[in-house]
């Protein structure tokens, strides 16, 4: 991959490097356009750009605290140089859409607090795995609480695009949660190497399918914790976010017998696009759900929906179709409505679908006012909105209550 800069990029580079994120954002958006830049010193006009953290009243930062956070560029990684279209379709990422802030800074520009320390007995490391279609790197969280001893839970959790395995796990709060009930969680990592912005690549056909591509990455991943860990084959679940819950849905479809139970935060239906052009149709329109695979290979696999009605980056369509598609082909489906409200918070809408037996299809969540951004998240990391409801709770009590379904005896 060529890591030449393209033309217009050196400004944006520049405001980035001084500070001036909201600056080099107006910059980029303004070549995307196709329109002036702003001329170094002009205050930029910022428009259709979502906050990456969602804090009204960001709790202030204490003194002693401030060591623990470094700035970093709002554009780190690579980029292709080529036609302005191609650039800007770069620039976006492919399910991201918005540009983040620097590592260390909220999308108000204020400190983000650290990530919360591992406890004594915990552990956070990382390592790889490689197979024909590449390497991938990982961050494995290995709880302190060992429970009972018995082989335990694992999640796997698939980032949004310029996110990285530290960033979402700071901002999901997952490890936390983990050491509650005493689960594993893998992070597996996309590098800029394999997508500019750091974005699985959900919508390239060789990356939908079992066997092929990321998914036979992430599944080596999964696999390879497994032989390593004592987990239960019943109690294994995979997650993500945005271009990370979009692979989510497609690892469920692929590899049912391998993950129990899925959840896609402000994700899209595995099928919703085959190139670059298509993707950017379903995230704008939503691409509708494709059909699922039918016969014994392709059991219904138990989904957690979470997506905000005010969602601009992917459109909340996406969020009805990936519910919608999990429950095809499941027989005497029914269903019921809750809504709820989080103090101070969001308000939502939860349908939960179950089968004739009462068995678990899919929850859909839908956010009132939120955007793209994990709900309930902290502003640890980028693209929360500490808001409301708490997505990571409920996605991981969703797992629990839905370990493998072993098929009855004659």
């Amino acid at each position: 991959m060529n890591n030449r800069v393209p033309t217009g990029m050196a400004e944006a580079l520049r405001r980035t490097q001084a500070g001036d994120l909201a600056g080099a954002t107006a910059h980029l958006q303004r070549l995307l356009r196709g329109t002036a830049p702003v001329p170094p010193g002009a205050d930029p006009t910022i428009i259709d750009v979502e906050p990456v953290t969602v804090n009204d009243t960001p709790d202030p930062v204490p003194p002693h605290r401030a060591t623990a956070f470094k700035p970093a560029g709002a554009f780190a990684g690579r980029f292709h140089p080529g036609p302005r279209a191609g650039l800007g379709k770069t620039l976006r990422g492919l399910a991201a859409g918005v540009l983040p802030t620097g590592a260390g800074f909220g999308g108000n520009g204020t400190l983000r607090p650290a990530a919360d320390p591992l406890p004594d007995g915990a552990a956070f490391t990382t390592a790889s795995f490689t197979n024909n279609a590449g390497t991938r790197s990982y961050k494995l969280y290995v709880p302190a609480n060992r429970g009972d001893g018995r082989p335990r839970p694992l999640l796997v959790m698939l980032h949004g695009c310029t996110q990285s395995p530290d960033d979402f796990a700071a901002g999901t709060r997952m490890n936390a949660l983990a050491e509650e009930h005493g689960c594993l969680v893998v992070y597996p990592a996309q590098p800029s190497s394999a997508n500019a912005q750091k974005c699985w690549n959900w919508f390239n056909p060789l990356d939908q399918r079992r066997g092929d591509g990321e998914p036979s990455l992430i599944a080596g991943i999964t696999r390879q914790v497994m032989r390593d860990h004592a987990v239960d084959p019943d109690r294994v679940f995979v997650a993500g976010l945005s271009a990370g819950g979009a692979a989510a849905a497609i690892m469920g479809a692929a590899y049912p017998d391998l993950y129990a139970a899925v959840g896609v935060h402000s994700g899209l239906p595995r099928g919703a696009a085959s190139d670059i052009p298509s993707a950017f149709v379903a995230m704008r329109q939503g691409g509708g759900p494709a059909e699922r695979p039918s016969g014994p290979a392709a059991p219904v696999v138990p989904t957690i929906v979470f997506h905000g009605d005010r969602d601009t980056t992917v459109h909340p369509r996406n969020g009805d179709d990936v519910a919608a598609q999990s429950r095809m082909g499941a027989a005497g489906a029914r269903v019921s409505v809750e809504h709820g409200q989080v103090p101070g918070g969001h308000g939502y809408r939860r349908h939960i679908h179950t089968d004739a037996a009462g068995r678990a299809l899919c929850e859909q969540w839908t956010i009132r006012g939120a955007g793209h951004a994990w709900a309930g998240g902290s502003p640890s990391g980028s693209y929360t909105d500490p808001r409301g409801p708490d997505a990571s709770r409920e996605m991981l009590r969703f797992f629990l209550a839905n370990p493998r379904r072993r098929p009855s005896a004659p």
